[in-house]
């Protein structure tokens, strides 16, 4: 054959890539990343992904005729032709959706203007059989793949779309991420370098910070009693590890030593510590950082995060994390558990990329107790087909554990592997720093009045406009934290507290004498109660669920330098603003009837028990199989695209503002009014959260505008107080 078949010209160079050779690289990349089972799969998938490029249309078009010329679909009709059942249907979901992202699968009447698998494999193409003359692709064992695939569901139909479901994605990832490293390659020649570690050394560190210790106290004895009977079992044999520990008994040294022991026994390629909220990423990272300096080069994927906004990151580490963020091929990782789940729960070619590489990972999710009910099912299940099928495993990680072990055999693989590492508890009541009383309904002024008997106080409310109403309301030295702050405005507070309540404990050590005008009081929502190492004299916490209030209860004497330290529990008295008691909160007031000590393992465990048994039907509703009013019965009909976009871990009620809060951020705003363009990481810190009557309201006012850009930002900072964030009405001004 004479004809040279181009996949990809150099733009600088003009060097041709052909499609043979675009192909073949893809496929050896795609088994390269592939768990074994699906290696011969994964080399046929990287053969066929691009046969649509031997149209003659695109030959002109890559040649520089200005036209559009869909060629994704033709590979799939090839596998539809040459391979059949569950072999032909993963291989048609991941070849046609290569660009434009997995499809919906549909059905076998939609015609072909539809968008879904169905419909786009109606579509017809122009002659690209040119592909016989250069592209081979062999048998796939399709008894081996069946075997596969059935493995583990026991003869249930959504298990088994529920698993195949996964394995596409899967599949699609390796894939994605092989065509980009192959095309980024010959288009670019040289990409930046990979981030490294040495996790041998990583361990030495953290031994000898474990080693450095004293263990003279009462505490310091208990600490490292628990903290050993995680460490003795490292070689144990298990899938999913459940490390519960007290509050101040070390969790995340303990949680990374298990960790790095695991990783260096099994070699495996990666650890994954994820956090629940942006807020923690902050302080967990610098931990990091601070401990293994140039041991381990680690990644942070988090929403408000950016690298162009570090200045002490030289270039070169910079360009490498960057690249490392898109595909997640880096060795030690941080993120959040929203960036972890809606990676491997969406269709994109942008997020899809990176689930490939949690394989051969230590995947530790820290505070785990604070996955969403209503995502807990497809949560569990992904950990465990991660730890199942692509050789992980997975430590869960909480002060206040609910029983994974009983959640993962009913809501994801029945036979999981569940260990846990911490059996002996009787040394946990070492830990506990205060007592939880109920104070029952209660005014505004009362609260004001029982914080002020404290050096310091920190007061918890549920809703924002309470703790706004309450910190308003009070005159003496305050501080205000919600999420109607930007984040910006958020850290500079809490460092201002943290630096306040420093100086109050060098000016009265024994907090005796404190002078009125030098008391401390935060007014905060739950924002606070996870992340924020904040040590109150006394916490005030609304009535939430029980694991709202020992997460609030962490925050008073933290150090545990006080005796007869107290967190009160209380309920307003006003009837317009009391918050709405919920099933959390219900079953709390239960437990604080029944236990002298809320805090309590039987107290714990009895709260998720009735918990996750009242809402065992939310628990499953958001199943790929069975959400909304989409049904799915067969995997030719897996509606992968609009599970995707209904898959949302973060409250969808609120929106996200703009607030412009320095010179940069005003920059990256006139940015997008006039170009329409803004790098959406620079601009998290600048957001604020509002709900979207709230959003609307502004927009009435002419004081919100997104610029015909979807992203809305603040155009009167009259709106806006740094202390108590977007204020809805206009500052009023007095001559």
């Amino acid at each position: 054959m004479d004809r040279e078949y181009i996949a990809h010209i150099n733009d600088e160079t003009k060097q041709v890539q052909t499609i043979k050779e675009h192909s073949e690289n893809t496929a050896k990349l795609c088994r390269e990343f592939s768990v074994p089972e699906l290696s011969s799969f994964m080399y046929v998938l990287g053969m066929l992904h691009d046969c649509g490029k031997y149209q003659s249309s695109f030959q002109r078009r890559i040649n520089g005729e200005n036209i559009s010329v869909e060629h994704s679909v033709c590979g799939a009709l090839i596998a539809k032709e040459r391979y059949s059942g569950a072999i032909a249907y993963m291989l048609e979901y991941c070849i046609a959706g290569h660009h434009s992202g997995i499809p919906d699968g549909g059905f076998s009447n939609d015609t072909l203007d539809k968008p879904t698998l169905h419909g786009r494999m109606q579509r017809r193409f122009e002659d690209f059989s040119a592909y016989k003359e250069e592209i081979s692709v062999s048998d796939i064992d399709a008894e081996t793949f069946n075997q596969f695939m059935l493995r583990d569901t026991n003869g249930s139909v959504e298990m088994l779309i529920d698993k195949f479901a996964f394995l596409t994605r899967y599949s699609f990832s390796c894939l994605t991420d092989a065509d980009s490293l192959d095309t980024a390659r010959f288009c670019n020649q040289e990409l930046p370098r990979r981030l490294i570690s040495d996790f041998n050394r990583c361990l030495e560190k953290v031994n000898i910070k474990l080693g450095s210790f004293e263990c003279k106290t009462k505490l310091q004895k208990s600490r490292a009693v628990i903290q050993q009977q995680v460490f003795s079992q490292q070689n144990a044999d298990g899938e999913v590890f459940l490390i519960n520990i007290p509050t101040g008994s070390g969790k995340t040294l303990c949680s990374v030593k298990f960790a790095l022991e695991r990783a260096v026994q099994k070699a495996k390629k990666r650890i994954i510590y994820i956090i629940p909220y942006n807020s923690i990423i902050d302080q967990t990272a610098d931990v990091f950082e601070n401990l293994f300096n140039a041991d381990v080069e680690i990644l942070r994927h988090q929403s408000s995060f950016s690298y162009e906004n570090k200045e002490d990151y030289t270039e070169d580490f910079r360009q490498a994390a960057k690249s490392a963020i898109e595909n997640w091929d880096a060795p030690f990782i941080i993120t959040t558990a929203v960036q972890f789940f809606e990676t491997i729960y969406s269709n994109k070619r942008g997020k899809l990329r990176k689930l490939h590489n949690m394989a051969d990972s230590i995947l530790i999710f820290d505070e785990a107790h604070m996955l969403p009910v209503n995502y807990l099912q497809p949560c569990l299940r992904a950990v465990s087909y991660i730890t199942r099928y692509l050789n992980s495993e997975a430590v869960f990680l909480t002060a206040t554990m609910p029983d994974y072990e009983k959640l993962m055999h009913a809501y994801a693989l029945p036979d999981t592997r569940v260990l846990n590492l911490v059996k002996d508890v009787s040394r946990f009541d070492d830990f506990k720093k205060c007592s939880y009383k109920y104070l029952g309904e209660i005014s505004y002024e009362k609260i004001l009045q029982e914080a002020l008997k404290y050096p310091s106080s920190l007061i918890i409310v549920n809703k924002r406009n309470t703790a706004r109403s309450l910190y308003q309301m009070y005159h003496g030295k305050k501080y205000h934290l919600s999420t109607y702050m930007t984040a910006y405005d958020r850290k500079r507070v809490i460092k201002a507290i943290k630096e306040e309540i420093e100086l109050l404990e060098h000016d009265f050590p024994d907090g005796k004498n404190v002078p009125e005008n030098r008391k401390i009081i935060v007014f905060s929502t739950s924002l606070i109660e996870a992340g924020v190492d904040l040590d109150m004299y006394a916490v005030f916490r609304e009535l939430a669920g029980l694991d709202n209030i020992l997460q609030a209860g962490g925050r008073c004497n933290r150090e545990g330098k006080r005796q007869d330290a107290s967190t009160y529990i209380f309920e307003i008295d006003d009837v317009e603003k009391k918050s709405v008691q919920g099933i959390k909160e219900n079953i709390t007031k239960g437990l604080i009837k029944k236990y002298s000590d809320i805090s309590c393992m039987q107290s714990i465990e009895e709260y998720y028990d009735r918990l996750l048994f009242i809402k065992r039907d939310e628990i499953q509703k958001n199943k790929i199989t069975d959400f909304g009013a989409n049904e799915c019965h067969d995997i030719r009909n897996i509606p992968f695209k609009k599970y995707a976009e209904h898959f949302e871990m973060i409250d969808a009620r609120t929106v996200s503002l703009v607030v412009a809060r320095d010179d940069k951020s005003k920059s990256i705003i006139s940015s997008l009014k006039y170009s329409g363009m803004a790098s959406m990481r620079e601009l998290q810190i600048y957001m604020c959260s509002v709900y979207q009557n709230e959003l609307d309201n502004l927009i009435r006012q002419h004081v919100a505008e997104d610029f015909g850009t979807g992203i809305y930002c603040l155009t009167n900072q009259d709106y806006y107080d740094e202390n108590i964030g977007i204020t809805f009405e206009a500052k009023d001004y007095y001559i």
